[in-house]
């Protein structure tokens, strides 16, 4: 059966990235959870974070039994064309990591606008109280 199956390119893969419609790709095969998503015991949230990516390593570091890589099977849909998969699919899209990051530093920049203003006060109420002390 394994000669049967047909090669997706990753792009075609990473398209299928929500709730409804979600691929993983898993050592080197195609995995259509769609129908698994409200059934794993992690959660819809934990397969979600895996597309668009290469999820193997994500698969393999939660130690999955035997039995779950045998229900595997029936999830799979073919397998990747390994020539389409980027260098760096194992990790985040850098958009999403420069957009992540924008956000991250702007909420940064508005907390510390409200912490240095309420820092000053407290240190010059210090200071005075401990000038009125002596």
């Amino acid at each position: 059966m394994a000669g049967n199956r047909k090669v997706y390119g990753f792009g075609e893969v990473t398209k299928h990235n929500v709730a409804k419609d979600c691929w993983l790709i898993i050592s080197g095969k195609v995995y259509d959870l769609s129908l698994f998503m409200d059934d794993h015991p992690g959660g819809d949230d934990v397969l979600l974070n895996s597309t668009g990516k290469d999820a193997t390593i994500d698969f393999e570091d939660i130690g999955h039994s035997n039995s779950a890589k045998e229900m595997m099977e029936k999830y799979c849909i073919g397998e990747i064309d390994s020539a389409t998969i980027p260098a760096n699919s194992g990790n985040v899209e850098p958009q999403k990591v420069s957009e992540n990051a924008e956000k991250s530093s702007h909420y940064t920049l508005k907390i510390l606008q409200l912490i240095v203003p309420l820092f000053i006060m407290g240190l010059a109420y210090a200071i005075r109280y401990l000038a009125k002390a002596e």
